[in-house]
């Protein structure tokens, strides 16, 4: 926890950004019948009856004090899909940087390792030079801030139907567009000093 809030305190410095990398899933529902438009008084309305077209994955990147984010939409959420999201941030992401400082939940397919099961050695270990993992705790979703995006994403773009995998990727770059054009930021406020003030019970030496 304080690995990470560290992190977050640190100055913004573009050579060596703080990204914060989560993913998620989103289910394709195709609308069997046309739904009814808005009328005054009256929300559009939906049938309950609806396609299924299986579920895609969705990597998201938030830099949050550049107010900077990328969504990615695959099929899988495997290790090597896992590589190539990272071998994005380097290359194309933060292509500038020497070193890319990632917060990330600790999943079995999110380290380093990934990226040899994708790539060949010499180029794993390029992509891995520029990357510094920080892991959130376990049951620390809170402390995550691509969470905080992945709400605001959820709220204003994937709270509807979407029928398929090009439709997805599309209204995403369309979410993201402006607010990356605003350079929409997160104020984190809590700090190292906080956590051991208000979570004392979770340091044994502090006393209760």
């Amino acid at each position: 926890m304080e690995d990470v809030l560290e992190v977050y305190a640190e100055p913004y410095d573009p050579a060596r950004p703080m990204v914060n990398f989560a993913e998620t899933t989103k289910q394709l529902i195709q609308e069997t019948r046309q739904p009814l438009p808005a009328q005054p008084g009256r929300l559009q309305r939906y049938d309950y009856e609806y396609e299924r077209h299986g579920t895609r994955n969705l990597f998201l990147c938030m830099e949050p004090q550049a107010g900077r984010r990328h969504g990615q939409v695959t099929e899988h959420r495997t290790k090597v899909d896992f590589a190539h999201a990272m071998q994005w941030l380097v290359d194309e992401g933060s292509p500038e940087a020497i070193v890319i400082r990632v917060v990330l939940d600790n999943l079995n397919t999110q380290k380093i390792a990934s990226l040899y099961e994708a790539f060949e050695p010499a180029e794993a270990r390029r992509i891995a030079r520029k990357l510094a993992f920080h892991y959130t705790p376990k049951h620390g979703s809170w402390l995550h801030m691509a969470e905080i995006e992945l709400s605001v994403l959820q709220q204003q773009c994937l709270d509807r139907r979407i029928p398929d995998e090009a439709t997805l990727t599309r209204e995403i770059a369309a979410w993201a567009q402006p607010r990356n054009a605003e350079q929409a930021t997160i104020d984190w406020r809590f700090a190292v000093t906080d956590a051991r003030k208000k979570l004392k019970r979770l340091y044994p030496s502090l006393p209760a």
